[in-house]
């Protein structure tokens, strides 16, 4: 026996000396399990034609280097690399977008750019609380999810060039940090939501070419950092412009061509930096105001109205004036030589006055016309044609400007010229063979209307934001296109340094790209928001940044392959060892599961260690006749454990959204709380690569079952208000009595589960966490700074924002399950918020009309106290939400207020199911009766004396 022993104790020795050092290794720098899975599920989603992600097979997201996957280069507080970005932009990539997007949680950039992708965007995009959104360029139907609006540092949303449609959901005001808004070219409808006039950092507003409708929002003259309102070609029927547009006073661009807009055009003057106005194609009528726009107007296009009066004088003398088109409108006078007169800019600047198809009678001072040479003036249409000395301006118009070439800047160097790829530099002045980077580039809302006047001012600007040389920099060609947008075809080449080989190496390559996708090229006021359309590497270059799977093998799969190697031998010698021991103890059947292998055998007091087998045989082998529930961890089933115990069996799923870490944490919690509306821990089981918790079963499933349109047997008013007392004194106990405290992090209806006495017990503490602790000098933060987790709908907007959690986090969330105990509403659906809804009822004297009316009668104070108290808990302001102490309190009241006919139903209810419980005090007072305070006693309970409201 003792030589068996220490055989034994030997064999366990080798193995744990031979796989120790890989276990180690495999916990430090590897990606985040659920990211992996996740990737996995995103590229089984998309169609690669060209294969380019054909090496997202092998190897290690973060240390393999998957095409288009960045990630953090150091490890977070989990142990884990996490995914940054997913750069997979003009991969000819179609298929759809997978949900599993939403587990790569601390992404910042999604760029699905220019590919084919079908289907519409998954809601659950919106759980990336860090990403910018680069979905343009595809074929995306359905509407833009509501979750979007729920992403507290949102840069941009960049979404156009699809076929999205329905509205512009109205969380989108939430969006506190996003700056830009990017959805033109798609089918979004309905109107513009005026609540985004409260976004404080909106500066591009980019909607042109959709179907919106309704009217223009007067409220966007309060947005404090708007510079572009581009809303051309949609149909705002009989709408005017309102005149608070002139109030904006950091406006750069007013582009509202065919919009379907009548009445007058308001006085725009007081904007002192308006340099694009484009109204045409409308219905405007009137004369044009009289006052002088703002000095660095490029572009003024009022045509194709019903404009009327004389061309105002104070369009002449603006130096930067490029554009001046009148046309199709009912204009009537003179035109005046001081449109044209004064000084130009440069050589290249022009002037287009198109005046076409009006009644101007003739020009001022016509026996001395003296039109500057780059001048182009257009009188097509009028009486002043009549005139034989004004011949000249009134041909056919010819649109020439569409056509623009640049100034031939090649020099002569020596023949017989440079081998593909390299070229000669255009711009510099030495003669160099080199190989550029060639990138397409889209300026998408551009401040002029002629680009020869500010080439030299683009180069710079470019050059700079680049940090690279000004010569480094050459403009190909350049194409405008419909918008109008500015087309461009760049190469941008090394520095010239003597004797080197005339190339970029690799990191000044990523960062180059970098500066491009990471958006970190300043914006320019006259050059506006751009678009990367392509990135190209030729030649040398092709294999610099990694974008498919290369033909060799990469240090991450050698060392996998290595690392493969070394395991499968020490697999092979424990399979021997293994052996040798089951021949020697073979008598005492000495074998047992395998343990999960990355944590140490758990063993807590009060909660018992399952085996895999104890589990499937309490349901059966897991048969779908036993699943009662399912959700992003796994799968909820019915249990019978040997003693006839019913539990609920709460089993993971591979990669799930609730982690080993969160596993671990609700054990740790659940095994030391104990309280009457908590859900009670029975045990867990952590074998053969499973995760499973064991509760005690609730047969009456979560709150969420009985507030559904679908339940048959609806909850009374009494009922509802006992399930919200029992739920607030359960968070009571954790913020105020558990040893930490606990703030709960994700309380919803679906996380309170109902006995068959009706009382509520909170549910689900996986992403819970233990409150701030006294620091050396014994003063508590009032918060925990984390990772912002939980459920739309239910989240603290402050906690959004600040990522710092607190009580009143949990007070929120409790908040609106009052509210959806009272409506039976959803937090979020259609499109619609019921926080909001609610407060828009209460704020107009309709509260009565979104109660749940499934709840038959209910006394109309009663009722009105409990939605007064779950609107304060829904403050936007956290110091303004009451503490948990408070609502308990304020609840007590309000079921004290129950007529005691309720009161008795309920304990009726509780003594038939033969379970009648007296429940312990709460943390304000000791209780007498079930949820009656010690103050009330029960002959103060009012009957028959308050008023009850009929449900309509």
């Amino acid at each position: 026996m003792s030589i068996s022993r220490s055989f034994t104790i030997g064999a366990v020795l080798f193995i744990w000396l031979c796989w120790s050092p890989l276990l180690i290794g495999a916990q430090k720098g590897i990606t985040d399990p659920v990211e992996v899975k996740a990737l996995q599920d995103i590229r089984n989603s998309l169609v690669d034609k060209n294969k380019n992600l054909s090496n997202w097979n092998h190897g290690d997201p973060c240390t393999s280097n998957w095409t288009g996957v960045l990630c953090y280069n150091r490890s977070l507080d989990d142990g884990y690399l996490h995914v940054t970005e997913l750069q997979l932009l003009n991969m000819n990539l179609s298929g759809t977008l997978s949900p599993s997007l939403g587990l790569l949680a601390y992404m910042k950039i999604l760029d699905f750019m220019w590919n084919n992708i079908t289907g519409s965007i998954p809601k659950e995009i919106g759980c990336c609380t860090y990403a910018s959104r680069l979905l343009n360029g595809n074929k995306l139907t359905g509407p833009l999810p509501e979750e979007l609006g729920f992403l507290p540092n949102l840069d941009r949303i960049q979404i156009d060039q699809n076929h999205i449609s329905g509205r512009i959901p109205t969380s989108f005001a939430l969006l506190n940090k996003t700056k830009h808004f990017h959805m033109n070219n798609n089918s979004i409808s309905g109107q513009i939501p005026p609540e985004l006039s409260r976004l404080p950092m909106l500066v591009h507003f980019l909607l042109d070419n959709n179907n919106l409708s309704g009217r223009l929002p007067p409220e966007f003259s309060e947005l404090p950092n708007l510079l572009i309102l581009q809303l051309d070609n949609n149909h705002f029927d009989g709408g005017t412009i309102p005149d608070s547009y002139g109030n904006m006073t950091k406006l750069l661009k007013l582009s509202l061509r065919n919009c379907s807009l009548q009445g007058p055009i308001p006085d725009l003057s007081r904007i002192p930096n308006l340099g694009y106005l484009d109204l045409s194609s409308n219905h405007l009528n009137g004369s044009i105001p009289p006052a002088r726009l703002a000095q660095n107007i490029t572009t003024i296009d009022l045509s194709n109205n019903n404009l009327t009066g004389s061309i105002p004088t104070n369009f002449s003398g603006l130096p930067n004036l490029q554009t001046l088109s009148l046309a199709n409108n009912s204009l009537s006078g003179s035109v005046s030589p001081a449109l044209w007169e004064g000084p130009r800019l440069n050589g290249s600047a022009r002037l287009i006055l198109d005046f076409e198809n009006n009644q101007l009678s003739n020009i001022s001072d016509s026996g001395n016309i003296n039109l500057p040479q780059n001048v182009t003036l257009w009188l097509q249409g009028n009486p002043a044609c009549s005139n034989s000395s004004l011949i000249d301006f009134c041909g056919t118009v010819k649109e020439d400007f569409d056509n623009e070439t640049l100034t031939d800047t090649s020099k002569i160097c020596p023949a017989p010229g440079c081998p593909y790829p390299y070229i000669y530099s255009p711009t510099s002045t030495e003669c160099f063979c080199s190989v550029p980077i060639v990138v397409g580039y889209r300026l998408k809302s551009p401040g002029f209307s002629h680009f020869q006047g500010y080439k030299f001012a683009f180069e710079e600007y470019l050059s700079s934001g680049l940090k690279l040389e000004f010569d480094q920099l050459y403009i190909e060609t350049f194409q405008w296109e419909e918008g109008p947008r500015l087309k461009m075809h760049l190469e941008l080449f090394p520095v010239y340094v003597p004797n080197s080989t005339h190339l970029f190496n690799t990191s000044e390559l990523r960062r180059i790209l970098n500066m491009f996708t990471g958006w970190n090229i300043p914006d320019s006021d006259i050059f506006g928001p751009y678009e990367l359309l392509y990135f190209d590497l030729l030649g040398p270059y092709e294999n610099a940044l990694p974008r498919s799977s290369s033909s060799g093998v990469n240090k991450g799969a050698l060392a996998g392959i290595v690392l493969g190697a070394i395991a499968g031998a020490v697999t092979i010698s424990a399979i021997v060892s293994l052996l040798i021991v089951r021949t020697h103890l073979r008598k005492y059947h000495a074998v047992s599961k395998r343990r999960h292998s990355s944590k140490a055998f758990l063993k807590i007091d009060g909660v018992k260690d399952f085996t895999y087998s104890e589990m499937a045989l309490a349901t059966n082998n897991f048969d779908s006749s036993t699943q009662v529930g399912q959700g992003g961890y796994g799968k909820v089933y019915r249990g019978v454990l040997a003693d006839g115990l019913v539990v609920a069996i709460k089993r993971a799923q591979e990669h799930s959204l609730q982690g080993e870490k969160e596993f671990l944490t609700e054990i740790e919690l659940l095994s030391r709380l104990h309280h009457r509306n908590l859900v009670a821990l029975i045990g867990y089981c952590d074998e053969e690569g499973e995760q499973m918790l064991i509760y005690e079963y609730m047969p009456n499933g979560t709150l969420r079952d009985h507030l559904t349109a679908k339940s048959k047997d609806p909850l009374s008013y009494a009922t509802r208000v006992r399930i919200a007392l029992g739920s607030a004194k359960g968070i009571l106990y954790l913020h105020t009595e558990a040893d930490p405290p606990i703030f709960h992090r994700d309380i919803k209806a679906s996380n309170i589960l109902i006995d068959p006495n009706y009382n509520a017990k909170v549910a689900d503490f996986g992403l819970s966490r233990l409150a701030p602790v006294p620091d050396l000098e014994g003063a508590v933060p009032g918060h925990v700074s984390t990772v912002v987790k939980g459920t739309p709908g239910y989240l603290d907007p402050e906690y959004f924002l600040t990522h710092k959690l607190t009580d009143k986090s949990d007070v929120y969330s409790l908040g609106v399950v009052f509210l959806e105990l009272l409506t039976g509403m959803q937090p979020i659906s259609h499109g619609k918020n019921i926080v909001r809804e609610v407060n828009v009822s209460y704020q107009s004297g309709m509260i009565f009309s979104v109660i749940d009316g499934r709840m038959g009668s209910y006394p109309s104070d009663s009722v009105e106290k409990f939605l007064n108290l779950a609107l304060k808990c829904c403050h936007d302001e956290m110091d303004m939400r009451p503490s948990m102490t408070d609502v308990v309190r304020e609840l007590e009241t309000i079921w004290a207020m129950m007529p005691e006919s309720d009161a008795k139903t309920l304990d009726t209810m509780s003594i038939s199911s033969g379970k009648t419980e007296t429940p312990p005090s709460s943390s304000s007072m000791v209780m007498k009766h079930p949820y009656v305070s010690s103050d009330v006693s029960g002959s103060d309970l009012v009957s028959g004396v308050v008023p009850t409201v009929t449900p309509r």
